[in-house]
């Protein structure tokens, strides 16, 4: 990809999806709702310190393009510092979960260029203490998904839940910060992308080139699909705070176009993919408020596509069982390793040798 053969893309990428040049546009949300300045600044405070939404951010598209395989692994492995640190910092883990299924008690969801990618990262592991030997824990059992398979892409869909749930209450409490009507309406601009502002002077200054440049080279990137426009995400990515996840996979034995159709404008299921793993052809990730709500979901799509579901593999992931959510790591990593290959001439950090006898 030609746009990520260049040196200043890159670092500019590095900037607008690490945040540095994003930050809530308080003069055009105070203007929109028609509320003071001071009054918009505390509210946004407010859902950012409570980690309602996280800070805006340049989402970075070009991930499934460079990493379009997204592989989910079951493991056994020992709930310890050096596993937390691990996963903290490995840049092609995008989530970990503490869940127990049979003898696993691990979910990782990782991104990788290829299976043999996944291998080679896989066979490091063990030499590099970051999981114990195959003698003192189960083999993991691991699913390949491709990304280039994705049928929604809507992280924030759950927006629209959110939305529901303030209509009708008149306000709710998410990690203790009160969602009136006011603070409903600034959260929602900034998931929606419609309230952030680019620092293009600072881009400017700090790679050296002209502010037009700048703007000219970020809408480039957008055009070409590398990055989205610039938007706050929930912390979980996901889902909202205090909502469960869902990870699902489903067999549709009929009416899948109409059922995909559904699936592309329902607020609870912010991706899908197209899957063909065993008997499964779909899986998604869903946003519910409790695992009864997710239930009764079920239960409206088995009404409106009778005999249409098959069998079903659903895994319920509470915020308790959350160990890491960070997309943006996966990305940076992808951005900074091809930014190292270029200007030092080096592999990129954490490539890995081919193993003996591969």
């Amino acid at each position: 990809m030609e746009l990520l053969d260049d040196p200043v893309n890159l670092r500019l990428l590095e900037k607008l999806v690490s945040g540095e040049a994003t930050s809530p546009n308080l003069s055009l949300l105070s203007k929109r709702l028609g509320r003071h300045r001071n009054t918009i600044r505390d509210r946004v405070e407010e859902l950012l310190h409570h980690r309602v939404l996280d800070r805006p951010v340049f989402p970075f598209l070009g991930l499934y393009k460079e990493y379009p395989l997204l592989i989910a692994v079951r493991a056994d492995i020992p709930n310890d510092e050096q596993f937390r640190r691990w996963i903290s910092t490995d840049e092609h883990i995008f989530a970990a979960f503490r869940s127990r299924q049979g003898e696993y008690n691990t979910l990782l969801f990782l991104f990788h260029k290829d299976v043999t990618s996944y291998q080679l990262w896989r066979e490091s592991l063990v030499p590099q203490g970051k999981i114990p030997p195959r003698e003192f824990r189960y083999p993991s059992s691991t699913s390949y998904f491709s990304t280039h398979m994705m049928v929604k892409y809507e992280p924030s869909s759950a927006i629209k839940l959110i939305e529901e749930d303030v209509k009708r209450n008149g306000e709710i409490e998410i990690n203790g910060c009160r969602i009136d009507g006011l603070s409903f309406e600034i959260m929602k601009a900034l998931v929606l992308g419609e309230g952030i502002r680019v620092n293009e002077n600072f881009l400017s200054k700090s790679l050296g080139i002209h502010r037009r440049t700048v703007s000219k080279r970020i809408e480039k990137l957008i055009e070409e699909g590398l990055i989205g426009r610039p938007v706050c995400r929930f912390p979980n990515f996901f889902v909202p705070p205090n909502y469960i996840l869902v990870f699902s996979l489903y067999e549709i034995r009929k009416s899948r176009e109409a059922i995909l159709e559904e699936i592309r404008g329902d607020p609870h299921v912010p991706i899908a993919i197209n899957v063909s793993h065993g008997r499964y052809n779909l899986l998604m990730f869903g946003n519910h408020r409790s695992i009864t709500d997710h239930l009764e979901w079920e239960e409206r799509y088995e009404a409106r596509f009778p005999n249409c579901f098959g069998s079903a593999d659903i895994t319920y992931l509470s915020p308790k069982m959350t160990v890491s959510i960070d997309q943006q790591k996966v990305s940076l990593g992808i951005i900074r390793g091809k930014l190292r290959k270029l200007e030092g001439g080096r592999e990129p950090e954490g490539a890995l040798p081919r193993p003996d006898g591969y």
